[in-house]
């Protein structure tokens, strides 16, 4: 204790600008305010504008056991601010007003998270927390990187990792329950969001994927989340822009991901670290619109990293964090009356939250090491010359000792004596109904995309002519019959080769996937039915576009029948690869090791197809089995080479004549038989089917139950960089 009162005497003594609450309110319009004779009102800042709308103010009434909202009109004194939450803007003329939600409490007691291998020292990443949220309020989790705020707002949610351990109550209008699908949001620090569609028309397709019901109900629901979230002035643009138009920047983008979930109209939303990667202007503007939404009634829960003096006024609740540690929880003002009293009052000219988390974040001890020598013109390197790990100590047992721990353990026991209304769940869309919404919405994404689509369909008439070209003025004849094989060869192997351009396209669907299925918007099976239907009329578009190139220039056989074989089997072999992308780029969800694995795998099958050497001919163990059978350019080269050369005789002399049969024989191995080029139609199809089982298996139980929520992790855990 000496240790810590001598710490704690050092950091008042080096604070020369600081001073208590009471003292430290200064004459210009940035300070708190608090309402006269009340002690556990939120606080607003004095500097913002004057609104006029109604509040709502939660409150459990004493010897109650339910919540009440009041609605209360808002006075145009700025003072009388302090009712509770923030109210929204003078609404212009022909404005829609928020519909009210039914919000609910929520109650977690006790808490205690543990995850194998997260801690250096203790596998403990939350630490016995206890707080609650209440219907029309916002409660913040803040603390420094590594605190685990991330992991705590998972835990409320019940949405923590399969290796993560939770012990603790959590309580939602007073009974022990998981929040059930609708009833809650869930907003990821970072979302994939399609940029070739606008925001009116992503929000429309969220709905229709989200909710039951008819189309018309869903225009009034996207209606409501667009003007929720501040949204109307950018409905009609597109995202990510398209061509040489700039996208929405980053705070608007970060409102759809908000929106998004608002179309379920959500009981309780949860949102990983709103600021992230905001400037000051964007970020000021996302509280307050979220401040308007928690006006509606909605109970809001969320973590954040920093924030400004103005931003911080609009919080009610806070939850300190450091290290897994409960360090305060309670309303915002109370929040620094608390630090004052461990002995770290905060300086008048610094942001609340800079001070606080200066004041538990180790990672400052690193820069007092570094800089403990230096002099500035005032003395002392600034005041940050104690130590955390004492100051997170103090905060600890002061907090645990306070009348604001009491206060919190006396509102969690009246919150959860009875059981309020359970939330119910407003159903989910059918399957057949999410197959053609993802199907229609990927056409109109194709449509538009044309880095990835329409350029690509250009590079293989490109191609297409460039081996036309080289391989034009082939005679059908005995002399011919080697180099027609190698035309045949490249035009599968190379077009086979660049459809490798479309894994960027392929691994955004993948990641929007893994973005939707995490909220159970969408599911493997709905994804794989959605993805293939709408990818046939493009891959059909290709090849019959390329085969009619090709076919023509090199002089193959005539004949109708002979030509749709061809279309067919190109469009099949593009089935295939497709669905070979589909898998690798899912295990690698990485566009490099994709693109080079892809580019390995298909020279292996290049290698193997019996053009360069005979399969007969190949080394047993390995290249005849199993990659021969495996690589999909042999059965499409040899249904290819069979649909020219079977029935076909070529004349030796005068008298002998040989079949293309005979005539293949030194340069390609194929069946007599004449039904065998359908069963190489077949075999493609079969393993096209094969390797999309394959991605859903891979979809199912490694992206979306494992991948996904690890590459959430890598912008959700709570190993996060600060902005």
């Amino acid at each position: 204790m000496e240790e810590i009162q001598s710490q704690s005497d050092n950091y008042r003594s080096s604070s020369s600008s600081a001073s208590s609450p009471a003292s430290r309110v200064p004459s210009s319009n940035f300070f708190y305010l608090r309402k006269p004779g009340s002690v556990r009102q939120p606080i607003s800042f004095e500097d913002s504008p004057e609104w006029e709308d109604t509040d709502i103010d939660v409150r459990v009434e004493e010897g109650g056991d339910s919540i009440n909202v009041a609605i209360t009109p808002a006075s145009p004194s700025l003072s009388k601010l302090n009712s509770g939450s923030l109210p929204s803007p003078p609404l212009p003329e022909r404005a829609v007003v928020a519909r009210k939600i039914a919000g609910a409490s929520v109650v977690w007691k006790d808490l205690t998270v543990t995850i194998k291998g997260k801690r250096k020292y203790s596998d403990k990443v939350v630490k016995s927390s206890s707080g609650y949220a209440l219907p029309g309020t916002m409660t913040v989790i803040m603390g420094p990187a590594k605190s685990g705020k991330s992991t705590l707002l998972r835990a409320i949610a019940g949405r923590l990792h399969h290796s993560a351990r939770m012990y603790g109550e959590i309580f939602v209008n007073g009974a022990k329950s998981r929040m059930r699908y609708g009833t809650y949001g869930f907003v990821e620090r970072e979302t994939t969001l399609i940029g070739s569609l606008t925001v009116r028309e992503y929000l429309y397709y969220s709905a229709l994927l989200q909710l039951p019901g008819f189309f018309c109900q869903k225009k009034s629901v996207v209606e409501d989340a667009i003007h929720a979230m501040s949204l109307s002035d950018y409905a009609n643009k597109l995202i990510g822009g398209h061509c040489y138009f700039k996208g929405l920047p980053s705070g608007e983008r970060r409102r759809i991901s908000i929106a998004r979930e608002l179309v379920m109209r959500p009981h309780v939303l949860f949102i990983d670290e709103p600021l992230y990667h905001l400037d000051s202007v964007s970020t000021l503007l996302m509280m307050v619109t979220l401040k308007k939404l928690a006006s509606t009634g909605c109970t809001l829960i969320f973590t954040i990293y920093q924030s400004s003096t103005e931003v911080f006024g609009l919080f009610d609740r806070i939850c300190l964090l450091s290290n897994g540690n409960t360090l305060f929880f309670g309303e915002t003002l109370a929040c620094l009356q608390h630090f004052s009293n461990a002995g770290f009052p905060c300086p008048i000219m610094q942001s609340p939250s800079d001070h606080f988390l200066r004041a538990i974040n180790t990672d400052f001890d690193r820069i007092i090491a570094m800089c403990k020598n230096w002099q500035d013109d005032h003395g002392d390197f600034s005041s940050v010359n104690m130590d955390t790990a004492v100051a997170i100590r103090t905060l600890e047992a002061t907090y645990k000792s306070s009348a604001d721990a009491a206060a919190v353990e006396t509102m969690i026991l009246k919150l959860t004596e009875r059981e309020g209304p359970l939330l119910k769940s407003k159903g989910k869309a059918g399957i057949a109904t999410r197959v053609a919404v993802l199907t229609w919405r990927s056409l109109l994404v194709m449509s538009r995309e044309w880095k990835y689509y329409w350029l690509r369909l250009i590079l293989y008439m490109l191609l297409t002519l460039c081996i036309g070209t080289v391989f034009s003025g082939l005679r059908h004849s005995l002399s011919s019959v080697v180099t027609r094989v190698a035309a045949i060869f490249v035009f599968v192997s190379f077009t086979s080769l660049l459809s490798i351009a479309g894994v960027p396209a392929l691994l955004k669907e993948i990641k929007i996937f893994a973005c939707e299925e995490s909220n159970r918007h969408s599911g493997a099976l709905v994804f794989l039915l959605g993805q293939l239907i709408s990818s046939i009329p493009f891959l059909f578009l290709i090849s019959i576009s390329s085969s009619l190139v090709f076919y023509f220039l090199i002089g193959l056989q005539d004949g109708f029948s002979l030509l749709m074989y061809f279309v067919l089997n190109f469009f099949a072999c593009l089935l295939v690869n497709e669905g070979l992308m589909l898998l690798i780029t899912s295990l690698w969800q990485h566009v490099f090791w994709s693109v080079l694995t892809m580019v390995f795998i298909h020279v292996v099958m290049m290698l193997s197809a019996g053009y360069f050497r005979i399969r007969s001919a190949l080394p047993g163990p390995v290249w005849t089995y199993p990659v021969s059978y495996i690589a999909f350019h042999t059965y499409s080269i040899q249904g290819l080479l069979e649909n020219e050369y079977l029935r076909t005789s070529f004349a030796v002399g005068q008298v002998r004549t040989i079949s293309g049969l005979q005539a293949l024989r030194s340069a390609y191995d194929i069946s007599p038989d004449s039904n065998s080029k359908w069963e190489n139609l077949l075999v493609l199809f079969l393993m096209a089917i094969g390797y999309r089982i394959l991605v859903f298996v891979v979809l199912h139980f490694c992206v979306g139950k494992h991948v996904s929520i690890l590459k959430c992790c890598r912008c959700n855990r709570d190993t996060d960089n600060p902005r």
